[in-house]
Parts: C-alpha cells; structure tokens; sequence
C-alpha cells in the first residue's frame, strides 16, 4: 500500500518478523559481552544487528530482490559497523583489549543481513557459533585484564 500520507508499507509481518529474528539470534551474544567486556553489551549488538538488516531490507524494496546494488548497500553496512567495532577496541600500553567485542560486533552485522536477505540458517548460525566462541572459548582464556589490574598497572 502506498501513498503520500502515510508512505510506502511493504510486507510488514516480514519485515517486523527478520527484525525480530535478528534481534532474538544476537540477544545471547549480547548477553555475553555485557556480562564479560566494559565497551558493549545488550544494547549493542541487537541495535547492530536490527539495523543491519534494516539496511538490506531496505535495499530489497528500493532496488529489487536480486539487484546488484545491493553490493553498495552491503558495503556502506559492513563499513559503518567497522566504525562501531573499532570503537569497541581499547589499548592499554601493549595490550589490546575488546578485539573479541569488536569481531562480535561485526559477526551480528553479517547475522542480520542474512536474516534481512532471508538466509535464516546462515543468520541462526553465525549467531550460535559466535556465542558459543565467546561463552565456551573464553573460560579457555585467561583473563588479561584482570592480571594486569592485579599487577598493579
């Protein structure tokens, strides 16, 4: 339905429905990075990831389903989240701290784009590995900052 009130409304369910979808697959990483990184945590990565797939689902509407400039699209998207993620990086003398954060950052981006394109799975599991890294892997990891707090610097 279109007109100059009240814009244009699209398949709403659909797109309400992937904008849900990928803010429900990135709320575990969310809650993860909240609980283990200072710079970003539960408002983060859902925001990343709804707009993320705001932005493709925009670019389906405007230029079509199978465009190719959806490639500019993609590219405006995987550099704003760069912006965000380089932020999440914080160094302190040598050490480099919220590499982790930023690659999740990131990793949630590509997860609602997929979803946006529709690629449930591939959303569903960039999201589940990623949580699974940072939950699993990181009790494998010794926790630098805390030592260096302990030390002192």
């Amino acid at each position: 339905m279109t007109s100059s009130l009240w814009g244009v409304w699209g398949d709403v369910t659909n797109h309400l429905l992937r904008m849900a979808l990928a803010f429900l697959f990135t709320l575990p990483i969310a809650w993860n990075r909240e609980h283990g990184s200072d710079s970003a945590g539960l408002r983060t990565f859902p925001i990343v990831a709804m707009a993320s797939c705001g932005f493709v689902l925009l670019a389906i509407e405007i230029l079509g389903e199978r465009s190719v400039g959806q490639a500019r699209i993609l590219e405006g998207v995987i550099t704003g989240i760069g912006f965000v993620g380089g932020g999440a990086i914080l160094k302190a003398g040598s050490t480099a701290y919220g590499t982790a954060t930023a690659a999740s950052i990131l990793n949630t981006g590509v997860a609602g784009a997929a979803v946006g394109f529709g690629y449930y799975d591939i959303g569903f599991v960039l999201a589940l590995a990623n949580f699974l890294v940072l939950f699993a892997l990181g009790k494998l990891k010794p926790n630098k900052k805390k030592n260096a707090e302990d030390a002192g610097l």
